[in-house]
């Protein structure tokens, strides 16, 4: 049974709410894109995929995804904050539970190749300067590259449709 369908109904939509309330005010944040790694929806679920593309068009640069729309008008900050890895990696799990292989192992490939000389990752990269930005190393894009890795290790045997049985 899929642990969303355990939670009583105001909380099942809750994160699912934050995302669409987002969404409708045009503010896109990739923390959405965790919505199929935490069973809250199907990878293959509308809603996902649409969230995949708004997260292509709206905060993808250079093959890399901002952590969140930057906008001074919204968060006050000026805009110049580098990609955000760990919501890369998201992203390139996100393609392969939605059997996009090629864009996931790609996407994973760049990554791999913006790590230093002993493999470390940042928090962030500029990939217009091809340097890594932020705290270093950072835990956040590790486990993300291990995840990842793991995932695509693990091919499409996670169906897109939610847990198979044995899952939990």
């Amino acid at each position: 049974m899929p642990f969303m369908s355990r939670l009583p109904g105001r909380l099942r939509c809750g994160h699912e709410l934050v995302c669409s309330v987002l969404r409708k005010a045009n503010i896109w944040t990739p923390a959405c894109l965790l919505m199929p790694a935490g069973r809250f929806l199907p990878a293959n679920d509308a809603r996902v995929a649409g969230t995949v593309k708004a997260i292509e068009t709206h905060l993808v640069d250079h093959g890399f995804v901002a952590r969140y729309t930057q906008d001074p008008a919204v968060d006050g900050m000026p805009h110049g904050e580098g990609m955000f890895l760990a919501c890369t990696f998201w992203l390139a799990d996100n393609y392969v539970l939605q059997n996009r292989r090629q864009d996931a192992e790609r996407m994973f490939e760049r990554l791999l190749n913006i790590r230093n000389d002993v493999g470390l990752l940042s928090e962030e990269y500029d990939p217009v300067a091809k340097r890594l930005l932020g705290n270093f190393p950072q835990a956040f894009s590790h486990v993300g590259l291990v995840n990842t890795a793991f995932n695509l290790a693990r091919g499409s045997s996670q169906s897109a449709t939610g847990p198979t049985a044995g899952d939990e």
